[in-house]
């Protein structure tokens, strides 16, 4: 541990007569810290400070307070803020502060004794030669023998963190907490399954239930194999995880010298963390899941997990929480189930429950599939998405609920036509929402009521907002069915109240084309169609995309559209519409009165540092929105300057994100077969076909960045001595990668010299290392978008 008395380099002669007495103390407290315990010898617990610490004294082992008056026998790092432990002996079975040991017996077992002299916790090496304890500086706690051999190690019985170094095999799991502060065994763990796969799942009183990798798909388009014999794992000391079912994955900080541990979390998220030497805390590097809300079982039964920053749980209308101290435990009704068809349907929009599906049915009707609900009595709700295939699952149960704008469907919760109006409420507060979607609606003579910004909604004002919505519904209608027929209109009712009150609306093809003024003022033209500048009949100036014939299925397209449509940050390009009609595909996007960012890079009027640098922290924030913040499987798939736009202020807005999901929708897995973004901004997985994740975009940007800070396209190829080709891109890194190695000078040549010396050096030397670390090779060494903003948002305010 870290010496508290040690004496500063300089000091004051009352402040030295403090050290010197002090020093006293220490020598007096100092057997308390060893690094072993020898055959015949105890740790007590009653002298919490007595410890065996590793010889680098970075880790430490002994007792340690897990409640009141009881106490665990464990390993933790010496180092951190706060005593972060990584191994416990008996984490569910803690022992009286009084009276409690840990001995290395005579006979060569290890065992911790309770106050009444029951034995807790002891090893299987009674009868062996065994002479000592050692703690290693891996935090391994090994017994040994006279000669070293190792008999026994605490690396073999993890509990819910894994060291770097330590093996990790098909016997061994990483089991979390209960909860937060609790080192109780939670329900979530990390473990090979029979398939040779390693998983996370949610093991509980009621389920069980896998969700990382992916369950929806199978082994390989989730990047694993399960053609593997054997099942081992391991951190290495550099930060990179490797087993042998091909899940590969590293550090952000990746690199020797730092202190990691890949722990299983009490919310059911598999996280690596690096600790900062300089603060003490724990910086995550690396996560399983980037949206919490994934994690199964999060919620218990009936709850919804909603994700606003952090994950929040919330119960639907009709239940209540069954213990307000504990998530655990769900929600229940507050009302009886029964097989009455005297029954309301409370629809939840973007909302799911995962699994336990009574009836699964394609290209059916939404009322067709409210019947399969109603006449089952073990129903209890049904999801039906509005996709292409139309689909219909009947629930038996309602476990692992999630919330999400990309979900696309609703669930609609089976209720008692008895349930009093008063006992519904909100599953979210309307400031809670993600990407700014809605919470609920109320269709098919609903009647439940919904909480908006903490006050009850009065029944007459929800009554009068129905009463407008059928009535302008009713005027769209009539009005679309006498100027288009029945081609251009939504299948369902349903669709038609989305349309109504979404923030964004359908166009007619002609209606485009006439803003339009058919098409004549190109602003621009790229691989998923060409721009046109347009304004709309209320005077708004718009960009109006025109699709190629990639992009085809009015329901399937009117289903992904409604989607991105909700999307919204100050650094996307804000969707007003779309036109689906025919053979027609359009997007209408707000006007971006500054154009892309290559008219401003590449040209002879260029931008700024401050600019560039605004432009760089802009793009990246989008692209960390996408990814995380709200749709984490939305990938750009074609991050270049011609996607990024710039306002008034310079302002960046990244475009046409959301069009490799609108091509590919229904295609196998992750993997885009039509969409390979723009040559070279792509990253080396597309070439080798592996499956395609965030990494991409990260790649493509990395390139915009290093290409904002050189001033010319590092996408071009060059000769090399008249006799190879490269891309521009690679002469500059290896240009860049030299001089540093070499202890040069380099930011100089590295930066635009058409800004003559006008930038910031420590943001242009930020940007470069962020963007080499964005087009590593190797995907698994980039970091996640968010990572990116915190590292750029470090340099922001330097001058």
């Amino acid at each position: 541990m870290r010496n508290p008395f040690r004496l500063p380099s300089s000091c004051s002669p009352s402040t030295a007569f403090f050290f010197l007495f002090a020093s006293l103390f220490t020598l007096r407290t100092s057997s308390k810290t060893q690094h072993y315990l020898e055959r015949g010898s105890s740790l007590f617990v009653e002298d919490a400070s007595t410890v065996i610490s590793s010889a680098d004294n970075s880790f430490a082992c002994g007792f340690h307070e897990v409640g009141r008056n009881a106490y665990a026998f464990g390993i933790w790092f010496a180092n951190s803020r706060t005593r972060t432990i990584v191994w416990m002996a008996n984490r569910d079975k803690p022992v009286n502060g009084h009276g409690s040991r840990a001995s290395l017996r005579g006979d060569g077992a290890m065992v911790l004794t309770d106050i009444d002299g029951s034995i807790v916790w002891e090893t299987n090496t009674s009868s062996t030669n065994v002479q000592r304890a050692v703690l290693l500086n891996s935090g391994n706690l090994v017994l040994m023998d006279s000669n070293g051999k190792i008999l026994w190690q605490s690396f073999d019985f993890p509990t819910d963190t894994l060291l770097p170094s330590q093996r990790f095999t098909k016997s061994k799991k990483l089991i979390s907490s209960s909860q937060r502060g609790d080192y109780a065994s939670g329900y979530f763990s990390f473990y090979f399954d029979n398939d040779n796969v390693l998983r996370l799942i949610y093991d509980g009183p009621e389920i069980s239930s896998l969700y990382w990798p992916n369950p929806d798909w199978t082994v390989f388009q989730n990047g694993r194999t399960n053609y593997n014999s054997s099942r081992i794992a391991v951190l290495d000391d550099t930060g990179r995880f490797l087993s042998s079912d091909q899940l590969q994955f590293s550090a952000s900080d990746m690199g020797f010298g730092i202190k990691r541990r890949l722990t299983m979390d009490y919310d059911g998220n598999l996280r690596l963390y690096s600790l900062n030497n300089l603060t003490g805390l724990w910086v995550v590097t690396w996560e399983a899941l980037a949206q919490p809300c994934i994690v199964h079982g999060l919620c218990g039964r009936y709850g919804v997990c909603v994700y606003d920053k952090v994950p929040k749980c919330s119960c639907p209308a009709g239940y209540e929480r069954t213990d307000p101290r504990d998530w655990n435990q769900g929600c229940k009704p507050s009302f009886k189930h029964s097989c009455s068809r005297e029954v309301k349907f409370v629809e939840l929009v973007h909302t799911d429950f995962y699994g336990f599906d009574l009836n699964y049915s394609t290209s059916i009707s939404f009322e067709a599939c409210r019947e399969l609900c109603l006449g089952d009595c073990r129903c209890e709700a049904f999801s039906y998405r509005l996709t292409g295939a139309r689909l219909c699952f009947t629930k038996s149960a309602l476990f692992n609920g999630y919330h999400s704008p990309a979900f696309p469907g609703s669930i609609y919760l089976r209720l008692p036509a008895t349930v009093e109006k008063t006992s519904a409420h909100t599953i979210f507060n309307a400031t809670d929402l993600i990407c700014n979607s809605r919470d609920a609606e109320i269709v098919q003579n609903y009647t439940s009521m919904y909480l908006l910004s903490g006050k009850r909604v009065k029944w007459v004002y929800l009554y009068s907002f129905a009463a407008a919505i059928g009535a302008i519904e009713i005027f769209i209608l009539l009005v679309g069915w006498l100027l288009f027929g029945r081609q251009g209109l939504p299948d369902t009712i349903e669709d038609g109240y989305r349309a109504i009150i979404s923030q964004f609306r359908r166009f007619s093809y002609s209606e485009l084309k006439s803003a339009t003024g058919n098409f004549r003022e190109e602003l621009g033209k790229g691989g998923s169609g060409a721009v046109y500048r347009g304004v709309l009949s209320d005077e708004r100036v718009v960009a109006v995309k025109r699709l190629g014939d990639a992009f085809q299925g009015e329901e399937e397209f009117w289903a992904e559209v409604s989607i991105i449509g909700k999307i919204n940050h100050m650094n996307l390009v804000r969707m007003w519409g779309f036109c689906s009609q025919g053979r027609h595909r359009l997007l209408v996007y707000e006007y971006i009165e500054n154009r892309s960012l290559d008219r401003h890079l590449f040209s002879k009027q260029f931008l700024g540092w401050k600019e560039r640098f605004k432009v760089a922290v802009g793009t990246a924030k989008a692209l960390a929105y996408l990814h995380h913040e709200c749709l984490e499987w939305v990938i750009h798939c074609d991050v270049k300057p011609e996607n990024i736009l710039l306002d008034g202020d310079y302002e960046p807005k990244v475009a046409d994100f959301g069009l490799a999901k609108l091509a590919q929708r229904g295609g196998a897995g992750s993997e885009f077969t039509r969409i390979r973004g723009t040559k070279g901004y792509m990253a080396p997985e597309w070439a080798l076909n592996l499956p395609i994740t965030a990494k991409v975009d990260v790649y493509s940007y990395g390139v915009v960045i290093l290409e904002m800070v050189r001033g010319i396209r590092l996408s071009n190829w060059v000769w090399d001595n008249a006799e190879e080709q490269e891309a521009e891109l690679t002469r500059f890194v290896r240009m860049v990668k030299r001089k540093i190695q070499s202890g040069e000078e380099w930011l100089e040549d590295a930066v635009d010299p058409r800004l003559e010396g006008q930038f910031n050096k420590k943001q242009a030397a930020m940007v470069v290392s962020t963007g080499l670390l964005c087009i590593e090779e190797d995907r698994n060494k980039r970091p996640a978008m968010a990572s990116v903003v915190q590292l750029l948002m470090e340099s922001e305010n330097e001058q």
